[in-house]
């Protein structure tokens, strides 16, 4: 059945593939490699029996079968139901600060088609290459096998202009199952998440363009013995410029303010002001997937945080939970009280609690804005306390 995957099309943008050919240099020889993942549900391996049946751990099985003598280590930071908005502003703490040497984007399927996304993709990217390391970034393209929906038009866009290795589940996977060689529910069962046989189709587009990049100009062996090459690739790196951004940019330098964790650089961005009936968690953290963590928890109605917040871009992220009635909240920004936002702590769906994030300001004036947050009353008496998980902010 894979047979009929046509791999070289899941090549969406070839890029500039120096630095992931400098990487395997470096791997063949049996230098230490890490390797993270960034994204969503689909990276975080949902669905997947078991986790090394996921993408990301099959395409690290690759690199360990292929480059025997490195120490290759694994970082899968996926968090389900989460945009590159959230990616952006928490990619320094959940990967870069493990100083990976190879970042693999997935997003297409979380974020939206829109230029929003356009901006706040481009502002993940450009914090990923503009790190003090370099790492290598490759771009993964997933889809809805329902209807081929996903981002990478827009997505696909920043591939191009920073030249990054993409690869398209939507040009490779789903035409096959367009055409009926394949069956969606034998590879997904919602449409969506790939079960384990899916998850190994989607790593084996990733792996075959590895592949190629390995094969490039070179064999196995001759990459094996080639030091002089990889020395000489060491002294000629250096911080490469990136080429000016498509965007506005607002989101390269998005930063997440948690109560137990900020941000080192927040302190001069955000403060609390002042606080009745929100209470700090906390509680340990047990992995980077037990999202509900470090935030502000309120259990009645009338409890109030105030933010004050020099920024152009603002957001909220909350939990939605799917136990009912949750408390929901308001919140004012800048004391406009009639354009407030509720922020509705009930999830309609059932998949789980939901990490959600209301925008409350896009490319505004960079200044000093308050935001309020107040729980409200409705008309159940709430069981779920409202979760505030942190304030997301850009200058």
């Amino acid at each position: 059945m894979e047979g009929k995957i046509d791999y070289e099309a899941g090549i969406s943008n070839i890029g500039n593939v120096s630095d992931i050919k400098q990487l395997m240099y470096r791997a063949a020889c049996g230098e230490p490699v890490t390797i993270a993942f960034l994204g969503g549900s689909i990276t975080q391996g949902s669905l997947a029996s078991r986790p090394e049946n996921c993408y990301a751990a099959r395409v690290i099985a690759w690199w360990k079968q292929t480059f025997p003598k490195a120490d290759i280590t694994y970082l899968n930071a996926g968090i389900g139901g989460t945009t590159s908005q959230f990616g952006c502003a928490r990619v320094q703490h959940d990967v870069l600060e493990q100083e990976p040497d190879l970042v693999i984007v997935e997003f297409s399927v979380n974020d939206e088609s829109t230029s929003f996304y356009l901006e706040t993709y481009e502002g993940l990217i450009r914090k990923i290459l503009s790190y003090q390391k370099q790492p290598a970034v490759m771009a993964v393209h997933n889809v809805r096998y329902d209807n081929g929906a996903n981002a990478q038009i827009q997505h696909g866009k920043i591939a191009r202009h920073y030249q990054i290795p993409a690869v398209s589940m939507q040009s490779s996977i789903y035409p096959q199952v367009v055409n009926g060689s394949i069956s969606g529910p034998d590879i997904t069962p919602d449409d969506l998440h790939p079960n384990d046989y899916g998850h190994k189709l989607v790593a084996d587009v990733i792996i075959y363009d590895m592949k190629k990049i390995l094969a490039d100009d070179e064999t196995d062996a001759g990459i094996s013995s080639n030091k002089h090459r990889l020395e000489s690739d060491r002294q000629r790196t250096k911080k490469k410029a990136l080429p000016a951004p498509l965007t506005c940019n607002k989101y390269e330098a998005a930063v997440r303010y948690q109560a137990m964790q900020p941000a080192a650089s927040d302190s001069d961005m955000i403060r609390q002001i002042s606080v009745k009936g929100f209470l700090k968690d906390e509680t340990s953290q047990s992995g980077l997937t037990d999202v509900f963590k470090h935030g502000w928890v309120a259990r009645e109605p009338g409890a109030a945080i105030v933010f004050e917040i020099e920024a152009s871009e603002i957001a909220v992220q909350y939990r939605k939970s799917v136990k009912k009635p949750a408390l929901s909240a308001r919140v004012v920004l800048d004391g406009r009280q009639s354009e407030s936002v509720l922020l509705d702590g009930n999830f309609e769906q059932d998949w789980g609690d939901c990490l959600y994030i209301d925008t409350l300001l896009y490319h505004g004036d960079c200044k000093k804005h308050t935001i309020e947050i107040t729980t409200i009353q409705t008309d159940q008496e709430a069981v779920i306390p409202f979760y505030l998980a942190s304030v997301i902010a850009s200058k």
